[in-house]
């Protein structure tokens, strides 16, 4: 029989921090992940030779001094990664109707560029950036506010996010916006917590914002590059990654887990549970009712979790700088409406109709240079759907049939047709095009009803009302979206929140100062900024691909 200190049940970011803290401080650590490569959301694969990755589209706050950049630091994983710098005139291109809109690098020149375009409200612009700002500050300091002074003035220190932290996003913007437009341009970034103003919790959207205003950045590798470093840091501490080991359940004794059983019948014990599994999957499946408190049963049953989604991983054979595709994101909404918008992909047939109401567009060839093989470019393509519109599908041992096949075909035809508004030609330019759906999602990621974020981040969902890394459980943990924040980021920090509780200390002592390591930072379309190796890179997957399509 295996012994380890922690085991932590699957890889995603979060469960790799918990295990690079774990090991470090010189636990035997074991990760356990079903799929067959590490990463959760944020692992990357490869169709047909091209790379994509289904959950990491961009990253903020990498430049040094910065939150993550001194996170990934901390953590000892960052000479092992590489960003590039998304297009600084443009991080974000918001094509609302007829209209773009580009977000800048920098409050200061968001806020100019919104003054610009919409003058009449300069007054309100400035004053709601403002909020967004200090809102997010505040809701940053809660968690280090230390000792009875500091506590006691939380009232003074947080007054603006206590102002606000009650109202969902559509309320606070519509006090400080009037122009229906620019709410809609402010709002595009909903689409990071998948929920429509009028449901969005106000802070998560600033805390969304905030983390984004200085730009936006793409690992080399996609999202696997992340996992990649994360999980050498493992490695090199001690722990041990295992991929293709399925958990069946978590072994509860005397209201204490003791350890793991995966499907093979194989037992393994440990002295702690880290589970990066979300509550549902976590609480229900591995563990069982007959284990738990009413209550913890009851708020289980209220859980809601977040949207589903659609990804088409798309590969183009023809030159898209030409029609302006560049390193930014592009969110594309049929018009201002985003709460009609959102409705639409919730309640209507998916099927149905020649265009969606909203998608996200990311070109990956553009933002990792390092993948572009001189003439491919990738892209990934999302929309949000509502889980219930596929109970034709749902609840099926073997899903893959005519009808899906039929759906698939149907949803990838739709999708292309918003593609083809941007980049005319793409259907008859098109190598590939596989789509991903909430069954998809469920089978890779193993989530509850598909989800991409965790838990649904409504008001009655977060902060205090979320699930914490300490459970009702002794010896079991939780990590991951559903707990202290969701993203790459957020995910990641709940894993060395995980990580301090089993230690004993505070998330900050895990985040050690390592004046050797650095992340190496590039613009991703400013070839000058790069060093020889990207270059060298960059010409031997040209050369390897012209190599191949001569023979």
């Amino acid at each position: 029989m295996e012994e380890f200190d922690s085991i932590i049940i699957g890889s995603g970011v979060g469960g790799l921090a918990t295990a690079i803290c774990l090991a470090r401080a010189g636990q035997k650590v074991l990760v356990l992940e079903q799929h067959y490569v590490p990463g959760g959301w944020s692992h990357s694969f490869t169709l047909n030779g091209q790379r994509f990755s289904p959950g990491v589209h961009y990253v903020g706050l990498i430049d040094a001094g910065q939150s993550t950049n001194e996170l990934y630091r901390g953590l000892g994983i960052a000479n092992d990664m590489v960003f590039f710098r998304m297009n600084e005139n443009g991080y974000e291109h918001a094509i609302i109707g007829n209209e773009t809109f580009r977000f800048p690098s920098g409050v200061e020149n968001l806020s100019k560029t919104l003054v610009e375009r919409f003058p009449k409200e300069e007054k309100n612009i400035k004053e709601y950036l403002t909020l967004v700002q200090r809102v997010s500050r505040e809701l940053q300091l809660i968690p280090k506010l230390k000792g009875f002074w500091q506590n006691i003035t939380v009232p003074f220190r947080t007054k603006h996010f206590g102002k606000f932290s009650l109202f969902p996003l559509k309320r606070v913007i519509g006090w400080h916006i009037k122009d229906p437009l620019l709410k809609a341009v402010l709002n595009v970034q909903c689409g990071d917590h998948g929920l429509s103003p009028k449901r969005a919790c106000f802070p998560v959207h600033c805390s969304v914002m905030s983390h984004y205003f200085d730009g936006g950045f793409y690992p080399m590798g996609g999202g696997g590059g992340i996992v990649k470093a994360m999980t050498n840091g493992v490695k090199k501490h001690g722990g041990e990654v295992r991929v293709k080991q399925d958990v069946e359940k978590i072994i509860i004794e005397n209201k204490k887990a003791i350890g793991v059983q995966l499907k093979d019948g194989t037992i393994i014990y440990a002295k702690n549970i880290v589970s990066n599994a979300d509550p549902t999957i976590t609480y229900l499946d591995l563990i069982g009712k007959t284990n738990l408190s009413k209550g913890l049963v009851k708020k289980l049953e209220k859980t809601k979790y977040s949207v589903t989604s659609l990804i088409l991983f798309l590969t183009l054979d023809m030159d898209v700088t030409q029609f302006g595709i560049d390193s930014g994101n592009i969110w594309m909404m049929k018009d201002e409406n985003d709460d009609a918008n959102f409705d639409d992909l919730m309640n209507n047939d998916i099927t149905e109709g020649d265009l969606f109401p909203a998608v996200f567009i990311s070109c990956t060839t553009i933002k990792d240079p390092v993948s572009f093989n001189g003439r491919y470019h990738n892209f990934e393509v999302v929309t949000y759907v509502n889980y219930d519109n596929l109970n034709d599908f749902n609840g099926l041992a073997d899903y893959h049939n005519a009808a899906y096949t039929i759906f698939k075909d149907k949803v990838i035809n739709k999708l292309m047709n918003n593609i083809e508004k941007i980049i005319p030609g793409a259907k008859n330019n098109c190598v590939q095009a596989e789509l991903g759906t909430p069954k998809t999602n469920e089978f890779y990621v193993n989530s509850t009803r598909g989800n991409v974020y965790g838990t649904e981040k409504t008001l009655n969902q977060v902060g205090p009302f979320s699930y914490k890394n300490k459970s009702e459980i002794d010896n079991l943990f939780l990590c991951g979206a559903s707990t202290l924040s969701h993203g790459v980021g957020g995910a990641t920090h709940s894993g060395i929140a995980a990580a301090s509780a089993i230690l004993g200390c505070k998330p900050d002592d895990l985040i050690i100062e390592d004046a050797n390591q650095k992340l190496r930072i590039y613009d991703a379309e400013d070839a000058t900024t790069w060093p020889d190796w990207v270059h060298v890179k960059r010409d031997h997957k040209s050369r390897n691909f012209k190599e191949i399509n001569v023979y």
